[in-house]
C-alpha cells in the first residue's frame, strides 16, 4: 500500500496532466483533405473549439496568406471566403488547375500557434483517346494491331478495349509522364486475327479515370478488313424463251468489289467478253445458245468462278398462246420450257429448273394484234360497200330520148323534124335506166 503523501502527488500529476489534454484540443483547429477535378471548385473549412480571443488564417502551400478572419489577403478572384466567425474560417477555390494542388495550412495565434493541415488533390482528366493502326485496310486472316492512347490523366487512367460487344485483351499498357511533370499519357495495344465477318467492325477504347465521375470516354472506329470475292450468275428473264432477249448478271460481292469480268463458254477457244461490265447479252436466243456459261469475276484479293448452264428448247415444242380477254391457262409439269442452274466453281452442281408458269412470247402476241386490225380494216370495207350499193339503187332515175322512129330514111334534116312531130303522138316513149 501506498503512502498518503505518494498517492496525492500521483493525483494531482493526473489532474494537471488532464486539465492540459483539455486545454490542447479546445484551442487546436481541425481541416480535413480534399480531392477536386481540374476545373472545379475546392471548399477549405477550418474549425475551433475555443479561439482564445485569436483569429483564424488560411496560407496556401507557398506559405501566402489567403485570408486572415474576414480579410482578404491575396488578390485572386478565385478564392473567395464563404464564412467566418470565431470558431471558423471557411474559403473556396474555383476553376481549380493543377499547380493548386499541395498542403494548406490554417493556423490560430495563440501561445503557442497552433496550427492544421489540409491536403487538397487535383485530379487531371485525361483526354478523349485515340486509336492508332486502323488507317489502311488489313487483309483476310492477317494480324491487326491496334494502338490506343490518352493523355492528361491524373492519376494515370486505365485503357480497356471491346470489339463489338467482345471484350479485348490488350497486349501491354505504356504510361509516360507528360512534360508538365503533373499527369500522364497511357497507351494500350491489343492484337487480334482478323476474318470476313470483321469487316466494318466497330473497335472501341474507353479509358477510366475517377475524374470522370461514372462517365465513359471513348473512341470508336470501324475495321476495313479485304477479303476474297464471290459470285453468282442470274438470269433476266428467269424463265427465258427462244427468240427473246436474255441478260445473265455475274453478281460479284467483296471487299474491294471485283471490277474485271470475263465471260467463257465451255468448249468455245475464244472468250466470249472480258470488261468491267458484269452483263452478257443475247439479244435473240435460240436453240444453239444452249451450253455452259462461266463467269470469272477478279479483284485484288483474288478470283471467283460461277458457273451457268443454258438449256434453250424449240419453240415449236412450247405451247401456243391464245389470245383473249383473260390469261392463259400456265402447262403443266409435263412441258418443260427451259432448264438452268448455277453453282460456283467449287461445290455447287447444276440441277434442272423447269417453269412452271410460262408467259405467251412477244413475237405471238404482235401477230394477233396485227391480225386482229386487219380483220377489222377488212370489216368496215365490207360495211362502207353494203352502204353505197344500196343508196345507189334508192336513186336510180330515168330520161326520155327525143330520137324518133324513120328519122334514118329522111333525106334531110327538115323532113326528119317533119316525120318526128307526126310520129311521136303515135309512137311508143322509149325508156332507159341507169344505176
Amino acid at each position: 500500500m501506498l503512502p498518503p503523501a505518494l498517492g496525492l502527488l500521483l493525483l494531482l500529476a493526473c489532474f494537471g496532466t488532464a486539465r492540459g489534454n483539455l486545454s490542447r484540443d479546445e484551442s487546436q483547429p481541425t481541416t480535413s483533405d480534399e480531392t477536386v477535378v481540374a476545373g472545379g471548385t475546392v471548399v477549405l473549412k477550418c474549425q475551433v473549439e475555443d479561439p482564445d480571443d485569436s483569429s483564424l488564417q488560411w496560407s496556401n502551400p507557398a506559405q501566402q496568406t489567403l485570408y486572415f478572419g474576414e480579410k482578404r489577403a491575396l488578390r485572386d478572384n478565385r478564392i473567395q471566403l464563404e464564412r467566418s466567425t470565431p470558431n471558423e474560417l471557411t474559403i473556396s477555390i474555383s476553376d481549380v488547375v493543377l499547380s493548386d494542388e499541395g498542403e494548406y495550412t490554417c493556423s490560430i495565434f495563440t501561445m503557442p500557434v497552433r496550427t492544421a493541415k489540409a491536403l487538397v488533390t487535383v485530379l487531371g482528366i485525361p483526354q478523349k483517346p485515340q486509336i492508332f493502326g486502323h488507317e489502311q485496310p488489313i487483309d483476310e486472316e492477317k494480324i491487326a494491331r491496334l494502338t490506343c492512347r490518352s493523355s492528361g490523366s491524373k492519376p494515370a487512367a486505365q485503357l480497356r478495349w471491346k470489339k463489338g460487344n467482345k471484350e479485348l485483351t490488350d497486349e501491354g499498357t505504356e504510361v509516360v509522364e507528360d512534360p508538365n511533370g503533373k499527369t500522364f499519357t497511357v497507351s494500350s495495344r491489343v492484337e487480334f486475327r482478323v476474318t470476313k465477318e470483321d469487316n466494318e467492325a466497330e473497335v472501341t477504347c474507353t479509358v477510366d479515370h475517377e475524374s470522370l465521375q461514372n462517365s465513359e470516354r471513348s473512341t470508336t472506329q470501324k475495321l476495313q478488313v479485304h477479303y476474297k470475292p464471290t459470285a453468282k450468275i442470274e438470269p433476266h428473264p428467269q424463265y427465258p424463251r427462244e427468240g427473246e432477249k436474255l441478260q445473265l448478271q455475274c453478281d460479284g460481292q467483296g471487299n474491294p468489289i471485283p471490277q474485271e469480268f470475263l465471260w467463257e463458254k465451255e468448249g468455245s477457244d475464244a472468250p466470249l467478253q472480258l470488261s468491267s461490265d458484269s452483263v452478257l447479252i443475247f439479244p435473240f436466243l435460240n436453240k444453239s445458245d444452249s451450253g455452259t456459261y462461266v463467269c470469272t469475276a477478279t479483284s485484288s484479293m483474288g478470283s471467283v468462278v460461277a458457273k451457268y448452264n443454258l438449256d434453250v428448247s424449240d419453240l415449236s415444242q412450247l405451247p401456243t398462246p391464245h389470245v383473249h380477254s383473260t390469261p392463259a391457262p400456265p402447262p403443266g409439269p409435263s412441258q418443260p420450257i427451259f432448264h438452268a442452274s448455277m453453282a460456283t466453281a467449287s461445290s455447287f452442281t447444276p440441277a434442272p429448273i423447269q417453269d412452271a408458269s410460262p408467259v405467251p412470247s412477244t413475237s405471238s402476241t404482235y401477230h394477233a394484234v396485227i391480225g386482229g386490225v386487219v380483220a377489222v380494216i377488212v370489216f368496215l370495207l365490207l360495211s362502207l360497200l353494203i352502204v353505197l350499193g344500196h343508196y345507189l339503187i334508192r336513186h336510180k332515175g330515168t330520161y326520155l330520148t327525143h330520137e324518133a322512129k324513120g328519122s334514118d330514111d329522111a333525106p334531110d334534116a327538115d323532113t326528119a323534124i317533119i316525120n318526128a312531130e307526126g310520129g311521136q303522138a303515135g309512137g311508143d316513149d322509149k325508156k332507159e335506166y341507169f344505176i
